[in-house]
């Protein structure tokens, strides 16, 4: 896959040794002052560094870089773990020339342990030397950021804006803890549209509820939680706002950008073998429709059910009847659907006689779509999420050791 790099950006990725053996620390670096926007995790327990860059992106500081460790999250630190994320920010201000509140800073992995802030401070130096824009430097980042994650998830293109070509590259990490109450762990998107900063936390809202808060791998809700944008105006061109109709154009290519991440995210769930898509029509709301749909990608039941490949209807109709949204029951029907065909198992509210083993035939590929009608309106949503299996218990048995 081509990697798109937007215009006065760069990147780089290294192992600093927070980490045993892999890369371990981010840069993301513009050499223009950048619009900054960001949506954060709903826990009440937030790492050091959410406190940190909810108080830069809710304020006019111009933002000129971001700096990211894994293998520590820095939540649950105090004090000190305040203290050492502000050290990281003004760690990379002072090999970029500006102040710590021109710099934005995330961590992830083990809660509760405080950073090895000397290991760290020399980690960014090295990184810093290996800032770049080629495709490596942006490879090296998006791989640095990884936890348990077993691949890198990348998603870049170009569109045209207003008679401009602008570009748009994200990447993100996050295969645990990860539910639809926010984001997802780590999100980074870079654009050289010359995006106004209100308008642009607009669009990463409402891009967010359509994919980030439409994924679940586990239930669980993360203390660092954050997905960042960052708009740096080099392609040139008016502001676009949201009075514009450029802004509607940009919106749609930034949703498309983490709706690539988001699906990459709940196919690398912990343990995971499936992805797993459902997808709701015909509710009453689209508020009932992106319930509906996460009530059930979000169902253990529903998800053990889908790793053995057993045709269990009626986990996802349970979820769906204690979600809280409205439904009537009579007018359902749904599906199951992958590369092997269509399985239906409801209509009308009523089962629908099938073949077992068509249903394992179907149900045994990597990719599931379930398909569910309503008849109840015009609105529809999609969620993403991933099976579970014994390998997510063994992952995280003993995840801290």
């Amino acid at each position: 896959m081509s990697i798109h790099i937007p215009k006065a950006f760069s990147a780089a990725g290294a192992h600093a040794g927070i980490k045993k053996a892999r890369k371990d620390m981010a840069l993301f670096v513009s050499e223009r002052p950048c619009a900054a926007a960001g949506v954060y995790t709903t826990n009440t327990v937030k790492a050091a560094p959410v406190e940190w860059d909810e108080f830069i992106t809710s304020g006019e500081w111009p933002v000129y870089g971001i700096v990211v460790n894994s293998g520590n999250a820095n939540a649950c630190t105090g004090v000190l773990g305040r203290q050492n994320t502000r050290d990281m920010a003004a760690a990379l201000a002072l090999k970029i020339g500006k102040k710590p509140e021109n710099v934005l800073v995330c961590s992830t992995g083990v809660i509760g342990v405080p950073l090895p802030m000397d290991i760290v401070t020399v980690g960014i130096e090295k990184t810093a030397r290996l800032l770049g824009n080629k495709a490596e430097n942006f490879s090296d980042a998006s791989e640095s950021i990884l936890t348990t994650d077993t691949f890198t998830k990348v998603s870049s293109r170009k569109v045209s804006v207003g008679g401009r070509e602008v570009t748009i590259y994200g990447c993100a990490k996050g295969s645990g803890m990860t539910h639809p109450n926010m984001a997802t762990m780590l999100a980074f998107v870079l654009t050289d549209a010359p995006v106004e900063k209100n308008s642009l936390q607009a669009a990463l809202s409402q891009a967010v509820a359509a994919t980030f808060n439409m994924i679940s791998v586990d239930g669980d809700t993360s203390t660092n939680d954050t997905a960042l944008v960052l708009a740096n105006g080099a392609a040139g061109g008016a502001e676009i706002t949201q009075e514009t109709e450029e802004y509607h154009v940009f919106e749609e290519a930034l949703t498309a950008c983490l709706k690539e991440l988001a699906i990459d995210i709940a196919r690398d769930g912990e343990g995971a073998t499936k992805l797993l898509e459902v997808r709701v029509s015909g509710a009453k709301t689209l508020g009932d429709a992106r319930t509906l749909a996460r009530s059930v990608v979000s169902s253990n039941l529903f998800k053990a059910a889908m790793f053995g490949a057993d045709a269990n209807w009626g986990r996802a109709l349970c979820a769906m009847g204690y979600s809280g949204a409205f439904f009537n029951q009579e007018r359902v029907a749904m599906d199951f659907r992958s590369a092997k065909g269509v399985l239906p198992v409801m209509k009308n509210g009523a089962p629908q006689r099938f073949d077992e083993a068509r249903a394992k035939e179907i149900l045994l590929e990597a990719d599931i779509f379930i398909d569910i009608f309503l008849g109840d309106g015009d609105a529809g949503a999609v969620a993403w999420g991933c099976d579970l299996t014994y390998d997510y218990v063994k992952i995280n048995g003993d995840y801290r050791t």
